[in-house]
């Protein structure tokens, strides 16, 4: 669908966290609607992003050259299952894969932090999807420095304060984002970004309603205990982390209809400007078509 088409248009760039500069998470509203009037009108540009990036996945999976890596952090009840769900509702689900970063068993303790996430890459032609990543270790690990002690740091930092392992992690993860992006790997990051009074009401919610109450767990009222400590790191961790290369989209999401339409607005933008081409068909596609066509038409 062209830009001209639409009745909408979102200007991701007030989404972005700049690189190099200081960021103010306090500044980012939540309940931004950035001009979209209601449900019904982050419905229908939903729609249309979702069609427009089906699209632009069928040219990702056909050219095969390039694949896409994109990220979700956000605390409890910020919406980061619904906004996969219904942003991917359109894609082709073999040219997907998600994966869910929970907190790491023995074995991969013994690894560095991003062993993980590196088996989980996307192949050529595809998208990966990280539900949480490895920023959980510049995130609830630094909220939670005790998680440390079943980790292995490196022994250089033996001793040191937890701000020169914090300030090590930050730069590991942008050479590793920067290593992703010069192999054909487009890194897209979304801080989903809710307020305190919203995530109460959803919290409410689940517990109000029986079909919903699976999704609660005591650990969420716990770490909502650390709202204050979590505002502080993630805002740290977006500035220092929001790079050229991978910058950071940060995302208002009290407003579910409107994150999930502006998500799909960016990651189909973000796979147009790759410039991609359908696949050259090969000499003997090329020397056999008319016999193939003339077959068929018999």
């Amino acid at each position: 669908m062209s830009e001209e088409s639409k009745r909408h248009a979102f200007e991701s760039g007030r989404f972005i966290v700049k690189p190099g500069k200081k960021f103010d998470l306090s500044k980012r509203d939540p309940g931004d609607t950035g001009g979209l009037e209601n449900k019904a009108a982050g419905k229908e540009a939903l729609e249309n992003d979702v069609s427009d990036l089906a699209a632009a996945q069928e040219l990702l999976w056909a050219n095969g050259s390039r694949s896409v890596l994109i990220i979700f952090q956000a605390l409890d009840a910020a919406g980061k299952d619904g906004s996969i769900k219904h942003v991917m509702s359109g894609v082709n689900p073999q040219g997907v894969d998600v994966s869910s970063f929970k907190a790491p068993n023995s074995e991969e303790l013994k690894h560095h932090f991003l062993w993980r996430p590196m088996q989980k890459l996307p192949a050529r032609g595809r998208i990966a999807i990280f539900n949480r990543s490895y920023y959980e270790e510049v995130l609830v690990v630094r909220v939670h420095p005790e998680f440390l002690d079943a980790q292995v740091t490196p022994s250089r930092l033996d001793g040191e304060p937890f701000k020169k392992l914090w300030a090590a992690r930050f730069d590991e993860i942008n050479r590793f984002e920067q290593q992703l992006v010069e192999n054909d790997i487009t890194v897209i990051k979304f801080f989903l970004n809710v307020s305190k009074e919203e995530q109460r009401e959803r919290f409410l919610d689940r517990l109000n309603e029986p079909g919903k109450l699976w999704k609660f767990s005591g650990a969420d009222l716990k770490e909502r205990g650390y709202w204050d400590e979590y505002q502080k790191v993630y805002e740290e961790m977006l500035e220092a982390t929001s790079t050229k290369e991978a910058p950071w989209y940060v995302i208002p999401a009290d407003h579910k209809w409107y994150a999930r339409a502006s998500i799909a607005d960016i990651v189909a933008r973000r796979i147009g400007e790759l410039g991609l081409e359908p696949p050259q068909a090969t000499e003997e596609q090329e020397e056999n078509r008319e016999k193939w066509k003339k077959a068929l038409e018999e």
